[in-house]
């Protein structure tokens, strides 16, 4: 076992202590890749042989120090690979490392009676279609025929389900920082009920990504919401733009879009937070032109207000909702 899943118990809407964290993992590898709002895949290989100690052996260290040192817990998981160690942080629970075994038939037991759908990158679309082909549990996918899959599911599909089923694990951890993201958290103050002031959060927290993007003369691919309601849970969806961009209204729109896709009803939500991913120079990227006279009157209001913003503070300028 050479791959640490770790799960920071970080308290709601806490997500800037993620990177004093990874800094913890830094200290036994380099190849640490953020998983954000609160997760982290560390490459111990090089650790193993370095501190003459296993992964889960290491694993504890790690929990003891960001204890010590953050006051957070963590759950873990590890695994010879990436996907095995996300899955095996599934099982696990603050203070316990769950560990995939690293030989076949300890990898093909782990992941035998585990649903399709608990396999990373299979959607409720796919996990459907398998089930009704009686292909619900990851040992009966490993034993059907490649033909059969890719029949249902398409060629390469079908040949990276089965691959995975069968425990073959291909990725690799990529290092990479929380810096290549930006991050608006609103948290509210109890438990909140209504949708419009959960779109009203999104709206303030779409503003502000806009306004720091353009600050800093960036422009974003991604966005990322994360709902989390008062059970401790939370839900991340993300959306990629039609056009890498800055625009508070492009933003504002995509994090409407993925509130409403989650269909929640009556949902007691503590706290939203937008995250911009996938960062580029604003001068690097291509902008559809368009002869709408209304778009481009926004998008002129928009640089006056930025102005009024450097010059007298951020809520100099507001959307006329959020004045309350």
């Amino acid at each position: 076992m050479t791959i640490l899943c770790v799960r920071f118990q970080l308290p709601p809407m806490h997500e800037a202590a993620l990177p004093g964290l990874l800094g913890l993992l830094e200290e036994f590898t380099p190849v640490v890749e953020a998983l954000p709002p609160d997760t982290a895949l560390a490459d111990l290989r090089g650790a193993e042989r370095y501190f003459g100690r296993t992964a889960v052996e290491l694993a504890s260290v790690i929990r003891v120090r960001a204890l010590a040192l953050h006051g957070v817990d963590c759950a873990i998981g590890a695994g010879p690979g990436p996907l095995l160690a996300r899955m095996a942080l599934r099982d696990a629970r603050p203070g316990l490392t769950r560990a995939v075994p690293g030989d076949p038939d300890g990898i093909a037991e782990f992941l035998a009676d585990r649903p399709v759908a608990a396999l990373p990158g299979v959607g409720p679309a796919t996990a459907r279609t398998l089930d009704e082909y009686g292909l619900d549990t990851l040992g009966r996918v490993a034993a059907a025929p490649l033909s059969t899959l890719q029949r249902l599911i398409g060629a390469k599909a079908g040949r990276e389900l089965r691959e995975k089923a069968n425990g073959v694990d291909r990725g690799r951890v990529v290092p990479n920082g929380v810096s290549r993201s930006l991050v608006a958290e609103r948290p509210f103050e109890r438990d909140e009920l209504d949708p419009d002031r959960h779109r009203r959060a999104l709206l303030s927290a779409a503003e502000e990504i806009g306004t720091r993007l353009r600050a800093v003369e960036k422009v974003c691919r991604t966005l990322t919401l994360t709902v989390r309601y008062a059970d401790r849970s939370a839900t991340t969806r993300s959306r990629t733009l039609t056009e890498a961009t800055a625009h508070s209204a492009d933003l504002t729109r995509t994090a409407y879009g993925l509130y409403e896709a989650l269909g929640l009803q009556r949902a007691r939500v503590r706290a939203l937070a937008l995250r911009a991913e996938g960062l580029a120079p604003a001068d690097r990227a291509a902008h559809q032109l368009t002869f709408d006279p209304v778009d481009e009157k926004v998008r002129r209001i928009e640089e006056v207000a930025d102005r009024a913003r450097a010059k007298f503070g951020p809520r100099a300028v507001i959307p006329g909702s959020l004045a309350a």
